[in-house]
């Protein structure tokens, strides 16, 4: 219940300031968590990503504004935090479909995005398996591509760039170069995060002094704690999502700044697969 009452405090915080600056760093404090935890954690339990649920959010309560007032649309512009009315034009039409001048008129249909809230979900007792490992630094290399942070995109863009390195030859290639079987399947590393976007590499570990192509990208990992998740199935997609919505909210760990791992073990057709998570222990529990 802490947990709950932690994120009600920090929509709240966020209801409260859609008109003013909001701070991600301020969101995550009341959440007692790191900034770069609350915003990785945030998709996952909600299915968008922070900046995206803020935008929403201003644009309905910008749409209410200007069918109940006579306001006009350069001043609601400002007031929700666009530095001018053409930027504020395209995002409003993006979500409503029509501009900001049309608001008023009658009939007009727009759209509203309720205010989220969390609430604890009875669902199925089914274990999760995980371990907690110290690791030393290492190096990976591989191909990577940029990803939307967007769960749903994400999740239809990675099997596309991994069938794309398939195809052009990068894991033939990074196979030949480890001395493996062509066809083996390979890791992936998922990092440098933004807002919007973050890398996806189809990688593997690099050998001490192998030198590797100019279409490679060396990934450094520093010495970092890791929770490691085994899913025997290979359904690494509910399993991240399990991760931030079951495991997170009560383990007493927040995840830290750093890569993430998909390792995949096998041959295709009888593959294995372990999320791997940077994580640092909180204070207390959740």
């Amino acid at each position: 219940m802490d947990w709950l009452e932690r994120m009600k405090n920090a929509m709240d915080y966020i209801e409260t300031n859609l008109a003013d600056n909001i701070s991600y760093d301020d969101i995550a404090q009341i959440a007692c968590c790191s900034t770069y935890h609350f915003q990785r954690m945030f998709p996952f339990i909600t299915g968008i990503t922070l900046s995206e649920y803020i935008r929403r959010r201003r644009l309905t309560l910008a749409a209410f504004e200007l069918q109940t007032s006579e306001a006009r649309v350069i001043d609601v512009a400002m007031k929700y935090g666009y530095q001018s009315p053409e930027a504020f034009a395209r995002a409003f039409k993006n979500l409503h479909g029509i501009m900001p001048i049309s608001a008023r008129d009658k009939g007009v249909s727009l759209k509203a995005y309720p205010r989220m809230s969390f609430h604890i979900s009875i669902k199925g007792d089914v274990e999760m398996n995980y371990r907690i490992e110290e690791r030393g630094a290492f190096e990976m290399f591989g191909v990577y591509g940029l990803v939307s942070q967007d769960l749903q995109t994400a999740f239809t863009d990675v099997p596309q760039f991994r069938k794309q390195c398939d195809e052009d030859g990068s894991v033939d290639l990074m196979n030949e170069l480890l001395g493996r079987f062509g066809n083996t399947v390979l890791h992936a590393a998922l990092y440098d995060h933004t807002g919007e976007s973050f890398k996806y590499m189809v990688c593997y570990h690099l050998p001490k002094g192998l030198e590797i192509p100019e279409r490679f990208t060396k990934l450094s990992v520093p010495a970092l704690t890791w929770a490691i998740f085994p899913e025997p199935q290979c359904d690494l997609q509910k399993l991240w999502e399990r991760v931030y919505s079951e495991w997170f909210p009560i383990s007493g760990y927040e995840q830290v700044e750093g890569p993430q791992f998909e390792m995949y073990y096998g041959m295709p057709g009888h593959t294995q697969g372990e999320i791997w998570v940077p994580v640092k222990k909180k204070y207390r529990l959740s």
